[in-house]
């Protein structure tokens, strides 16, 4: 397909999928409607002439709620004289809406006035049904505003918003993959990426690059391509941790200019399911940085202000985070400034279990407390390594041990290697290599994954406590790939066994009958071991089985 023909299928794409827009008309007073949790939007259009429109003007509405509270939301410059508000109403009612500029002489953008009669949503999308995610009571997981538990299992396309990943047919394909295998979550970066250096043509998406060279202004032709895939990934039930750029752009932009970043992000997307995460690697300094510890420090306060002023202009308050080098915690100066701990621990196969289990034990046992789950860890087949029974090991191994969630990344896929052209060669001179991301879609690990979501569903998995006594042998310091186990109580009692060989006990159960078989995390298949009596002690011994390999043992009480 030639590059015109290539930009016309996009344009008419990009028309068909934009969220609808109309404009506020000075003076009259307008009443439109709206959906519960969907994404409405609506403009105003500047009689007024400025020189410079996105660093000269900011436009808010304040929204007065149904129940008389009130949100102020910012707003986006859109391009040449235009102003866009993007909402979400979280219930139903006639909301009253005033625009307020920083310009209040400009009577087109200033102390305009909106009405919208929203209806509830009547569909089947969990995000809209449900409402915005939120962190649970318990500290440890997600839910949806109306209570209803989230599962976060997530997947990495760090530099999908870039033309690599061609939209539609790419996009739509690499979506319906995740649907369809269980997936909740698509971690993805703002544009500013890692492991290329600014404005490398790799990073760009049909509309160019979401600055400019000299970092004076938005592109806004680069969000309005952006806004069609963050769409079409809500719109099939996915929420998106949007990150906001490297960790390394704040030295080279500034606070002041990354705060701008961030507002016009939330913006444009908090009308969206999302999560925010600051930064990727969020102190770690630009590869070939001649200041490295200075970097590190000016990163970290930054990150830390900076999330403090997200939290202040995010109406909707999605929970914050930093993807770091290890922890989130480490990359502010107070980690009371987060919602929860993402965790980087490893790419070095088998040899990554130690830092993983460690790192999430002990992020869990910090203060202040909040959920805990890996953001990355052994992409499958990173270094010709890290196959499908690594990826299933870091799943059970953290769910089991207390994580919120679980995210998953592939090699070709994060950097979108395309068949015709590999990613090539990072800033350090080096190549993660990976085949093609259409490629990487179907490595078996991304299916093992959804299969073992599928399984810890059927129960209140949000329920899950940790009980690595529940069974010996048990993971410990000296061998972290024995057995993991945890229980559900009055419901299940789980272990995940890797490469299981025969022995084995369940201990401290309460004395009662379960039903028991052996989950196949390879292919989802079950084997029936029966009903089962814990003898007077609580012990049971585990049943031989049929295959050497990693199998989950589940005894579902019976009562």
């Amino acid at each position: 397909m030639s590059d015109a023909m290539s930009r016309r299928t996009f344009v008419k794409a990009l028309a068909v999928s934009a969220v609808a827009t109309s404009v506020v008309k000075p003076g009259l007073a307008e009443e439109r409607a709206a959906t519960t949790g969907v994404a409405t939007e609506w403009s105003y259009v500047s009689g007024k002439q400025y020189s410079d429109p996105f660093n000269q003007v900011d436009l808010d509405a304040v929204i007065t709620l149904p129940s008389g509270g009130e949100e102020r939301v910012p707003g986006f410059w859109a391009g040449d004289s235009t102003w866009r508000v993007r909402y979400a109403p979280p219930v139903s009612g006639l909301y009253r809406i005033r625009s307020v500029c920083s310009d209040p002489k400009n009577r087109d953008l200033h102390d305009q006035s909106l009405t919208l009669n929203v209806q509830p949503y009547s569909g089947n999308n969990p995000h809209y049904k449900h409402g915005v995610l939120k962190v649970g009571a318990d500290q440890r997981h997600f839910q949806h505003a109306d209570g209803t538990p989230f599962f976060w299992l997530g997947d990495t396309w760090w530099m999908a918003l870039c033309k690599r990943l061609s939209w539609p047919d790419g996009f739509e394909t690499l979506t319906a993959d995740r649907v369809h295998k269980g997936f909740t979550m698509v971690q993805i970066v703002a544009g500013l990426y890692p492991d290329m250096e600014p404005f490398d043509e790799r990073g760009a998406n049909e509309s160019g690059f979401p600055w400019d060279r000299d970092y004076t202004r938005i592109n806004p032709a680069y969000f309005d391509t952006a806004d069609v895939r963050i769409q079409h990934l809500a719109d099939h039930g996915l929420a998106a941790c949007i990150v906001g750029f490297w960790g390394y752009f704040i030295p080279r932009m500034g606070v002041e200019k990354v705060k701008k970043h961030w507002r016009y992000l939330v913006a444009r997307w908090s009308a969206y399911p999302v999560v925010w995460c600051l930064a990727g690697e969020g102190t770690m300094p630009y590869y070939l940085s001649k200041t490295p510890e200075q970097d590190a420090e000016t990163q970290k306060h930054g990150l830390t202000e900076l999330a403090r002023y997200v939290r202040s202009i995010d109406p909707h308050h999605h929970p914050i985070t930093i993807h770091p080098s290890s922890s989130a915690r480490l990359c502010v100066d107070d980690p009371a400034v987060l919602d929860f701990d993402m965790l980087q621990t490893g790419h070095d196969d088998r040899q990554s279990a130690p830092n993983t289990i460690e790192t999430i034990n002990r992020s869990l046992a910090a203060s202040p407390k909040m959920p805990v789950l890996v953001g990355e860890v052994c992409y499958e087949g990173i270094q010709e390594a890290s196959r499908q029974e690594v990826e299933r090991y870091m799943f059970w191994a953290a769910l089991l041990s207390g994580a919120g969630g679980h995210t998953y990344g592939a090699n070709g896929i994060w950097q979108v290697n395309t068949r015709e052209k590999p990613y090539g060669l990072s800033p350090h001179g080096h190549s993660w290599g990976g085949p093609a991301w259409d490629i990487a879609a179907q490595l078996p690990g991304s299916g093992q994954l959804g299969l073992a979501k599928a399984l810890l569903t059927r129960y209140s998995w949000w329920k899950l406590e940790p009980q690595p006594d529940l069974i010996t042998p048990r993971w410990s310091k000296e061998n972290y790939w024995s057995p993991f186990a945890a229980q559900i109580p009055g419901e299940a009692a789980l272990a995940f066994i890797p490469a299981f060989n025969g022995g084995g006990s369940f201990h401290n159960l309460k004395a009662g009958s379960y039903r028991a078989f052996f989950f196949n995390p390879t292919d989802g298949t079950e084997t029936e071991i029966g009903v089962i009596t814990p003898d007077a002690g609580g012990s049971w011994k585990i049943a031989e089985v049929p295959i050497f390999q990693d199998w989950v043992v589940v005894l579902e009480n019976k009562a």
